[in-house]
């Protein structure tokens, strides 16, 4: 069987819901009006629709009044006037009167087409007459339309190639028509393979670029196509960009028509209110090749160094680097890595431009002195302490090499990765602060940013452990607070009353003092400091609820909070954030909160980075209350290496009490020796609330635990002592896992549910019948009720109404 004789074959696929909408404003004689993009099959809607019917076909592009003069008479006559969107930058008001006669006349009924929604000339006449609109979501197949197409065109396709062939043509009627045709073009009568189907979806894809190329791009302006090739090297732009990339300073103007020439361009609001613009896929990448193919090599280049530079000027390194990149301009992403370099790692991007700083040549680095502190810090970031050590040294030796500025610029960077480099730890960090305080203080040296919290919610686990400090916390704040506070500048307002606060907080001191210092600490952030250091107080404060069981003022504290970072910009707090809400969902039983994020954040396995620890950490308690303890082990051992590389003893605590539960809970008896290990190193600081804001989860492993073993031998006064921490411990973890008894209870496990069984889902949420859910999926009633038996033992849940409110709340439907 040959495309031809295929195509000619009636294997059309009617969308039900545009069929139905259109009949209705058949019968109730009301304008009809049909919009999509080029291809999704509204002119074969309407002449499979009309059929054998009478009526007549105009094209708005050549329109002319006489066409329009339909004598009246008792015979209603049909009018389609397709191709609609040539009509919108027309000024022929005689035109456009004739056509609302027409709307407005018993005697006639209008269809009218076009790939944009409805053109403002229409609106009034719109609302007074009541259209029926049709757009685009009506006409496009589902899935369950698109394994009908393909059973009827006889085309052979696996499962995986099945949902391929949806995703790529994204249920257009044309797109899918081309499939086919090609399909049998190219002699795949049999079927494909994986690699075959590679060769034809590329293809396919070629044959409906070149049906827009030839089709649709043709007939357009030039100065619009021109516009559009540029603008299709970006994913999403705003006016500003495209004013930068397209040299015109008419951009709004060119989207404004672009909107109204096809249905192609999506529209949204920015978080600070500016629109931004999004070309379909298919057109964005046809384009690209449109301009590859008519633009020299030096105008594309131009093209790309002009985003670059519009990325680089608005902050975005990222993207400026990946334009230069393809425009081939070394030198441009030099300059942007130097800068970077010049920043803390919590407002830098070092992590994310790896690849960039990796694939310099050590020739290149080694010329420049920020470039060298940049890779020592990427190595550190990258837990390569040796290979960080090395760039170090050789920054070092680059500044007992030179003289004048370069030696200054070297020296003052020596001095910010000895405060700095993660890895080292937080030992002789008073005496390297006293150092800097007096170099600073006398002008011999001056220190970029240096946050000390990295985007946590905690200044002792921030940027680097400071648990050491909270042995002596009241003494150092008095002896060198003051000066730290010097040094850090910006980052230091508030740091003391915060490094304080939550050193209490974590020793399960007075909670009035430690609500005392955070919020003292937070106005001096606010009042020039920096948002990060809010953001510790913050998270003090609705830690402060949560371990008094109020969990929902945690919320509030952080959902605010969330909306602060947002509105500044400082789009690194907010995974963090995110988390932190996350950890509140934990302790109220939101499993669709908890779901949600956990289908968007970072994927460990994929690549571990330190920066997401604390997304990391969270994840391990998801894991352990979806009863998913491999994999909560498999992480803990990541961060656990972490921790001992980069000296993280709060995080080292932190994994042991959760190793010991994921232990506990899969039958193994190693939880005792990891809890004594975790137990011992927290009370060495008198860390009480790492453990009990665990509640529920670790009470009964403290429980079953012999605490006093071993302990009869030691001094009467230490042994008295430890009694005293371990009956606070125990008091307040009890307290907690009273107030969350359902704290990481397992068996709320993740439920995936089949296409089938979440389509019949939302069919009964509407209100469906069994009987009906079979008519609308083409199913038998005894195959529906079998995917609804297991949906139910899937939802663990008896009922319809049950099945509904738990896919709900799991965020299924």
């Amino acid at each position: 069987m040959n495309g031809t004789r295929l195509i000619e074959k009636d294997c059309y696929i009617k969308p039900k819901k545009a069929w139905r909408l259109l009949k209705t404003a058949d019968d109730e004689n009301v304008t009809a009006y049909i919009y999509g993009v080029s291809g999704t099959g509204k002119s074969t809607l309407i002449t499979r629709y009309l059929g054998k019917r009478k009526y007549k076909m105009l094209h708005a592009g050549t329109i002319t009044l006489e066409e329009l003069q339909i004598p009246e008479g008792a015979v209603r006559k049909i009018i389609v006037i397709d191709d609609l969107h040539e009509l919108i930058w027309e000024e022929d008001d005689a035109i456009q009167d004739a056509i609302f006669r027409l709307i407005v006349r018993e005697d006639v009924w209008v269809i009218l087409s076009g790939r944009c929604p409805v053109p403002p000339w229409l609106t009034t006449i719109r609302f007074r007459e009541g259209f029926y609109i049709i757009d685009e979501t009506m006409l496009i197949m589902d899935m369950q339309a698109i394994l009908k197409y393909v059973e009827q065109t006889q085309m052979v396709l696996t499962e995986a190639q099945k949902q391929r062939l949806s995703r790529e043509t994204g249920g257009m009627a044309f797109a899918l028509c081309v499939a086919m045709s090609m399909y049998y073009e190219l002699g795949y009568t049999n079927g494909l393979t994986d690699s075959e189907y590679d060769e034809y979806s590329r293809k396919v894809t070629e044959q409906m670029w070149n049906y827009l190329e030839f089709h649709v791009y043709d007939k357009w302006d030039i100065r619009m196509q021109e516009f559009l090739m540029k603008i299709s090297i970006v994913d999403t732009f705003t006016v500003r960009l495209a004013e930068m990339i397209t040299g015109t300073n008419d951009a709004e103007n060119l989207i404004e028509h672009a909107r109204w020439m096809g249905n192609f361009l999506d529209e949204q609001m920015g978080a600070n209110g500016e629109k931004i613009y999004k070309l379909r896929d298919h057109m964005r990448l046809s384009m690209q090749r449109r301009m590859h193919r008519k633009y020299t090599k030096e105008q594309i280049k131009n093209v790309y160094e002009n985003a670059g530079l519009f990325y680089q000027l608005a902050g975005d390194p990222m993207q400026a680097l990946t334009m230069y990149e393809k425009a081939g301009s070394t030198e441009r992403m030099l300059s942007i890595l130097i800068d970077n370099a010049r920043k803390s790692p919590n407002s830098a991007y070092f992590y994310e431009l790896k690849q960039y700083y990796l694939a310099l040549p050590e020739e290149s680095v080694k010329k420049s002195p920020e470039l060298m502190c940049g890779m020592s810090m990427l190595q550190s970031l990258l837990l390569n302490p040796e290979e960080s050590e090395r760039w170090y040294q050789e920054l070092q030796a680059y500044a007992d090499s030179h003289q004048g500025s370069s030696r200054r610029i070297a020296k003052n960077n020596l001095l910010y990765l000895e405060i700095g480099l993660p890895h080292r730890g937080s030992v002789d960090m008073v005496n390297i602060m006293k150092q800097a305080y007096r170099l600073v203080f006398d002008r011999q040296a001056t220190l970029g940013e240096l946050s000390v919290t990295s985007n946590q919610p905690s200044m002792m686990n921030g940027g680097k452990d400071f648990c050491e400090w909270s042995k002596k916390d009241r003494e150092l704040a008095g002896k060198i607070g003051k000066l730290v506070e010097f040094v850090l500048g910006k980052y230091g307002k508030g740091l003391v009353n915060l490094a304080l606060a939550e050193s209490f907080f974590e020793k399960g001191e007075d909670n009035y003092e430690v609500a005392v210092l955070a919020n003292k600490g937070r106005m001096q952030a606010e009042a020039g400091g920096k948002i990060e250091q809010c953001f510790v107080a913050d998270g003090i404060l609705a830690w402060l609820h949560i371990i008094n069981g109020k969990v929902q003022e945690a919320e509030e504290i952080l959902c605010s909070f969330y909306e602060k970072a947002e509105k500044e910009g400082a789009e690194k707090l907010l995974p963090n954030i995110q988390a932190f809400l996350i950890r509140c969902a934990l302790y109220k039983g939101e499993w669709s909160e908890v779901n949600r994020w956990m289908e968007q954040t970072a994927d460990e396995n994929v690549e571990f980075s330190i920066y997401e620890r604390f997304l990391y950490i969270t994840k391990v308690r998801v894991y352990i209350q979806r009863g998913k303890y491999d994999q909560a082990y498999n992480l803990l051992v990541k961060l656990q290496y972490y921790a001992d590389v980069m000296k993280r003893t709060y995080i080292r605590i932190e994994c042991n009490l959760l190793m010991a539960v994921t232990l506990y809970r899969m039958g193994n008896d190693d939880w005792k020796v990891v809890l004594q290990k975790g137990l011992a190193e927290a009370e060495e600081y008198h860390f009480v609330r790492v453990i009990s804001r665990e509640g529920a989860a670790i009470y009964p492993l403290l429980q079953a635990f012999p605490d006093d073993e071993g302990k009869a031998e030691e001094d009467a006064e230490l042994v008295k002592t430890h009694r005293q921490y371990y009956r606070q411990v125990m008091k307040e973890t009890e307290n907690v896992a009273k107030s969350y008894p359902g704290y990481l209870k397992a068996g709320k496990a993740e439920v995936r549910l089949n296409e089938t069984g979440i389509r019949i889902i939302k069919l009964l949420a509407e209100g469906y019948s069994r009987i009906q859910v079979a008519e609308q999926l083409d199913m038998t009633e005894a195959n529906v009720k079998y995917h609804m038996a297991q949906a139910y033992k899937k939802l663990g849940v008896k009922d319809k109404a049950g099945a509904v409110l738990e896919a709900k709340n799991r965020q299924l439907i």
